[in-house]
C-alpha cells in the first residue's frame, strides 16, 4: 500500500552527532569522506503504512532504523505481496540503493509497520564512498550477503514448511521480541509476515486454539502453551 507523503526530513540542526558516528563504516572514514557523510545524512521519519522506498521512488541510499519497524516485500503482476524480512531498530541495510548497487536485480519494496525513524546515507554520497574506500565497498557487499540470505531463507520456508510450523515459529518470535505472551496483531498481518492467506491463518489459529496451545480473540493471541509452540518450529528454527 503506498502513501507517499507521509514522510518527514528532520532539519540538519537537529541531527545528533552520536547517530552519525554510530553508523559501521565511520570510523573508517577520512575526515573529507566523514564531513561529506555529516553534510548531506537524512534523518526522516515515516509514518505507519508509508512507502519507505520503491523502485518506481527514490533510490535511497543505506538506511538504519533508528526506530520502528519496516517490512520487505515483493510484489506480483497479480499484486500478491511475498514478505522477505523485516528490519528494526538498530538493523541497516542498502537494497534501498539499487541505483547504486548493480548486483540489485529485483524490485523490492520497504513499508513502515509502524511509525520509523530512518537515518539515510544519499545514494549519492554511497557512491562516491563506494568507490573510494574499500571498508565501505566490503559493509555494502557483507550487508547484501546478510539480505539474500534471508530472502533465500524465507523462499525455503514458503516452499517446504507446513503451515502450522511458519505460525508457530511467528509467535514464538515475536513473543520472544516482546517478552510477552500476549500479542495484538490482525490475521491479515500473520498472512502478511509468513506469506499464506488470511482464511488459511484463520483456520490455523483456530486449530491452536482448539488445541490449548492459544486463546484467540479479535486482533489478539494469548499464547497458553509456548513450549508446544517451541516443539512445533523446532525443526526448522533459522539460527
Amino acid at each position: 500500500m503506498e502513501n507517499n507523503g507521509q514522510k518527514h526530513d528532520i532539519p540538519a540542526k537537529m541531527k545528533n552527532a552520536e547517530l552519525i558516528a554510530a553508523l559501521p563504516f565511520w570510523s573508517r572514514l577520512t575526515k573529507a569522506e566523514q564531513e561529506l557523510v555529516r553534510e548531506h545524512i537524512i534523518l526522516r521519519i515515516f509514518d505507519k503504512g508509508s512507502t519507505v522506498f520503491s523502485r518506481g521512488n527514490e533510490c535511497l541510499g543505506f538506511i538504519r532504523i533508528l526506530s520502528g519497524s519496516v517490512r520487505t516485500f515483493l510484489t506480483s503482476e497479480e499484486g500478491r505481496e511475498i514478505t522477505l524480512y523485516h528490519l528494526r531498530t538498530g538493523e541497516d541495510d542498502v537494497l534501498s540503493a539499487s541505483c547504486v548497487v548493480s548486483q540489485i536485480t529485483f524490485d523490492t519494496q520497504m513499508e513502515a509497520e509502524e511509525r520509523c525513524r530512518i537515518l539515510i546515507v544519499p545514494a549519492h554520497v554511497l557512491a562516491r564512498l563506494k568507490e573510494s574506500n574499500i571498508y565501505v565497498r566490503c559493509m555494502i557487499y557483507e550487508l547484501l550477503s546478510r539480505r539474500f540470505s534471508d530472502v533465500t531463507w524465507t523462499f525455503q520456508e514458503v516452499l517446504f514448511l507446513r503451515i502450522d510450523q511458519r505460525i508457530a515459529a511467528w509467535i514464538v518470535e515475536i513473543c520472544e521480541q516482546t517478552g510477552s505472551t500476549e500479542i495484538t496483531v490482525t490475521h491479515d498481518q500473520i498472512a502478511k509476515d509468513i506469506n499464506s492467506s488470511r482464511e488459511v491463518v484463520a483456520r490455523m489459529l483456530k486449530r491452536l486454539a482448539d488445541e490449548g496451545v492459544i486463546r484467540a480473540g479479535r486482533g489478539r493471541i494469548q499464547v497458553t502453551d509456548i513450549a508446544m509452540l517451541k516443539n512445533l518450529r523446532m525443526n526448522y528454527r533459522k539460527e
